[in-house]
């Protein structure tokens, strides 16, 4: 594979981008749970059967010379569905708990942003234009999506919090990210980074707030129901994106 890439294969971000992210880590959720609980085949098989999803998607996405939307997003949940069983298997089958997941977790990403940042020089994902850059990437956005969903379960079921607390705090934090960005000098590759790890206990937390039970302060309407409306979400921005993009090429052209 030629090494240096022509073009970013990094769409654009901007609010589009936050917001398709936010629906593929709530799908990555309700998705997970779907396949460890509501399915019952744990999070061991479940973990396993979301990794090989992730490899399939993640070879599409390295194998391409461009920017596919749909190719791109696929990685994203993939990430996501994978992240939060692997993360519950961590804390719950293996028994480490939330607080020594989370900080096992933290300790993998730093090292991963720090190898990259050692390689490549850079941490921008604006400026992604080798395939082993690419490689740091997608490793740093799958423990990024594993640590959130350990971090959001901290919140929600041992902070104290409950899910909508935990929403009302991640959100509250994710506001202060955007007017960091807009009103301070703090590096905008490090707010990206926060931000990114955050919206994933956002996503995790709100798909939480949608299939846990009343009684748990949830609204029940199960994991089969709310991953259908975020992949149906997910899938209708996907094919906007690619018709923008097309029209966006045509354009320039």
């Amino acid at each position: 594979m030629n090494e240096e890439m022509n073009r970013n294969k990094i769409p654009e971000v901007a609010l589009l981008f936050w917001i398709m992210k936010i629906c593929a880590t709530t799908l990555g959720e309700t998705g997970g749970d779907l396949l460890s609980m509501t399915l019952d085949l744990g999070y061991a098989v479940s973990s396993l059967i979301f990794i090989g999803f992730f490899l399939v998607t993640v070879t599409g996405q390295l194998s391409v010379k461009r920017y596919i939307p749909v190719i791109y997003w696929c990685v994203i949940v993939s990430t996501s569905t994978a992240g939060t069983t692997m993360s519950d298997f961590m804390d719950r089958t293996l028994g480490l708990g939330y607080v020594a997941g989370s900080a096992i977790l933290s300790s993998i990403l730093i090292i991963v942003l720090l190898l990259w940042c050692y390689s490549e020089k850079s941490l921008s994902v604006t400026s992604i234009r080798t395939f082993k850059g690419e490689l740091f990437y997608w490793t740093a956005i799958l423990f990024s999506n594993t640590l959130g969903t350990a971090f959001g379960d901290f919140l929600a079921d041992s902070s104290g919090l409950g899910f909508a607390g935990s929403n009302i705090l991640i959100s509250s934090l994710l506001l202060l990210i955007v007017l960091a960005h807009f009103y301070t000098k703090i590096s905008k590759v490090v707010l990206f980074w926060i931000a990114f790890v955050l919206t994933r206990p956002f996503g995790a937390t709100f798909g939480d707030v949608l299939t846990k039970t009343t009684e748990k302060g949830g609204l029940d309407l199960g994991t089969k129901g709310s991953s259908l409306v975020f992949a149906s979400i997910l899938a209708v921005l996907i094919i906007y994106e690619t018709f923008w993009h097309k029209k966006k090429k045509i354009e320039t052209a």
